[in-house]
């Protein structure tokens, strides 16, 4: 699924520069397509081949919480590498809700970083929240994902 996600953003991208796709991808695309149309998928997603398990987390949000884990792990790299997960999960608790309740609604909107947060621990914070997964997120979660 990772794949075709790829590719669709490759789609994308090249469409918006006014590019041609290579065969490829054009071939992918077509046949994607025409499996929709002619209904031998039921949704477009089926189609591209990015439906996620029955039930299960769909994939933007799975992308969405891996990015966001990921920002975790180099805030705390940043701020407080050897310390006892506990120690870390509070520490990033505390951020985060400092955060969500102060600065974020001012930053939410941003494309990138503010200025100040750029190369430093709160960079990692900007993009845990702007990863589109739920934040801040409770100390028992956050030592789950610390501890990985």
């Amino acid at each position: 699924m990772s794949a075709n996600i790829q590719q669709l953003r490759e789609v994308a991208r090249l469409c918006q520069m006014r590019q041609p796709l290579d065969g490829d991808l054009a071939q992918w695309l077509a046949s994607s397509l025409e499996d929709f149309l002619n209904r031998r998928a039921r949704t477009i997603a089926d189609a591209m081949g990015i439906r996620g398990p029955r039930g299960g987390v769909p994939w933007w949000m799975e992308e969405a919480i891996r990015c966001r884990d990921a920002a975790l792990r180099a805030l705390v790299r940043d701020l407080s590498a050897g310390a006892a997960v506990l120690a870390q999960a509070r520490l990033v608790h505390r951020l985060t809700v400092r955060y969500a309740a102060s600065t974020w609604r001012f930053h939410q909107q941003l494309e990138m970083p503010p200025p100040a947060f750029q190369g430093t621990a709160n960079e990692h914070l900007w993009r845990a929240f702007k990863s589109g997964a739920p934040m801040p997120i409770g100390q028992r979660q956050l030592r789950n994902i610390l501890a990985h």
